[in-house]
Order: structure tokens, then C-alpha cells, then sequence
């Protein structure tokens, strides 16, 4: 009978280390989850941003969509992650690539293709690969086409692919909610361009870029955006997210 005690008694004190270690968490990012996105991991793929995609494109107003793929670009850039501009028959059909896009990268010339599936096309192939990164941010005209295929062939050539929704859109909104499930069901991650740009900045003291970051947000972050000019014009420009940690 003493013996079946203890046996009990090691039984239990076993199930209770197990559940304190299983309830201790461990990790080897410094607490952050290497799923996210940083500056130093990440590329982005901007595909067809261009006025003959655009009309089409009905999943979302087009000023929101010109709006969100701006604040994407001008997020990459304060990060400086590379970013990979490419179109489609833009000298004979589709047209150059947004303004306000080619504003942020003035000294970038996009590759141009023929083909709907931009991985298809060697030279975007060979520019994500050249950067040695396996996070690839894509947003595209259209999401049921240019991006779907896109992000499909990425994953199966085993990249971690991330969709920016807002940043794309579809002929209809059926066909973008659609194509963006296909891309879920395969592995790809869905966000936001605002959710890129602040999993990028991940922490407010970081003030290399933080004023860059407001910025940013100020001229597309819609209603965030009026609440930091807001705050500013009220409480000052002292007035700060990280104002806890200055000295």
C-alpha cells in the first residue's frame, strides 16, 4: 500500500512539472515570434499598380487603393526593405505604374512582363532571390490573378508569402474574398499595409524611424492618421507613443 502511495505521489508531482514547464514560456527571439515581419527578413512585391488594372479593379474604391499601396511603398522605405516594382504591357496597354508609387522609388525602373504570373517571369524570380529573403510582402492588380498566382508559386518554391488585401483588389469583391481564401487554404498569410508597416516598427523607442513612421501614417493611416495630428495640435509634439522611456 506504501508503495502504491508513492507511485501516486510521483505520478502527480510528474503531471505537475509538466504542466508548470508546458505553462513556462521559452523563446529564442528575445520574446518575439520569428513569424513576424522585420525590416531585416522581408522583401516586397509590388505587381501591376497601373491606371488599365486599376479601372477594373472594383473590390475597393480606387483612391483607397492608390492610398494603401503608397503608404506600403513609403513604409518600405523608411524601413529599407527592398522592394521589387513590376507592370505589365505598360508602353502598349496598361500604362505606367501608379504616380504617388513611383514617387517613392523615382530611381527604379519596373519590370515589365508579358506574363499574367509574374514569378513566371525569370527576372522577378532572380530580384527576389538576389535579396536573400524568404518573407515575400506582395500586394498586385488583380488579386484573383496577379497576385494568387504570384503568391501560389512563391509558396510552393517554399517562400513565406504574405498578401497585403488593402494594398490589392479584384474585379469584384467575390473574386478578390476568393482569391485570397485560395491563398489562405495554401499557406499564404493575409495583412494589412498598416499592419506591415507597424510590425516593422514593433516598438516606439525605436526613434530611427519613428518620425518617419508618423509620417507615414499622418498622410495615409485614414483615421489614425487624424488622431496623431490630432494629439500633436492638442497635447504638442512631445506628445509620443515612446514619451514613457525618453530621459
Amino acid at each position: 500500500m506504501q508503495a502504491i502511495c508513492k507511485a501516486l505521489i510521483g505520478i502527480a508531482m510528474l503531471v505537475i512539472a509538466t504542466s508548470v514547464s508546458a505553462q513556462t514560456p521559452t523563446s529564442k527571439n528575445a520574446g518575439a515570434s520569428p513569424r513576424l515581419l522585420t525590416p531585416q527578413n522581408s522583401v516586397i512585391l509590388l505587381i501591376d499598380h497601373q491606371p488599365q488594372m486599376a479601372f477594373a479593379a472594383q473590390s475597393m474604391d480606387t483612391q483607397l487603393l492608390v492610398n494603401n499601396v503608397t503608404g506600403l511603398a513609403k513604409a518600405a522605405k523608411v524601413f529599407k526593405v527592398p522592394t521589387i516594382l513590376t507592370t505589365v504591357a505598360s508602353k502598349t496597354f496598361s500604362g505606367p505604374i501608379f504616380a504617388p508609387v513611383h514617387a517613392v522609388f523615382p530611381e527604379q525602373t519596373p519590370i515589365d512582363r508579358t506574363t499574367m504570373n509574374s514569378w513566371e517571369d525569370k527576372r522577378v524570380v532572380e530580384a527576389v532571390q538576389q535579396t536573400g529573403r524568404k518573407k515575400v510582402v506582395i500586394a498586385a492588380l488583380w488579386t484573383e490573378v496577379c497576385l494568387a498566382t504570384a503568391g501560389l508559386s512563391a509558396l510552393d518554391d517554399g517562400y513565406e508569402v504574405y498578401v497585403v488585401t488593402d494594398a490589392s483588389a479584384g474585379v469584384t469583391k467575390e473574386a478578390h474574398e476568393m482569391a485570397i481564401q485560395r491563398l489562405i487554404q495554401a499557406g499564404a498569410v493575409p495583412m494589412t499595409w498598416l499592419q506591415v508597416m507597424l510590425e516593422w516598427q514593433r516598438d516606439w523607442a525605436r526613434q530611427e524611424t519613428y518620425d518617419a513612421v508618423m509620417t507615414v501614417a499622418k498622410e495615409h493611416g485614414g483615421g489614425y492618421g487624424l488622431g496623431i495630428n490630432y494629439a500633436k495640435t492638442m497635447l504638442g509634439e512631445h506628445a509620443s507613443e515612446a514619451s514613457a522611456v525618453k530621459k
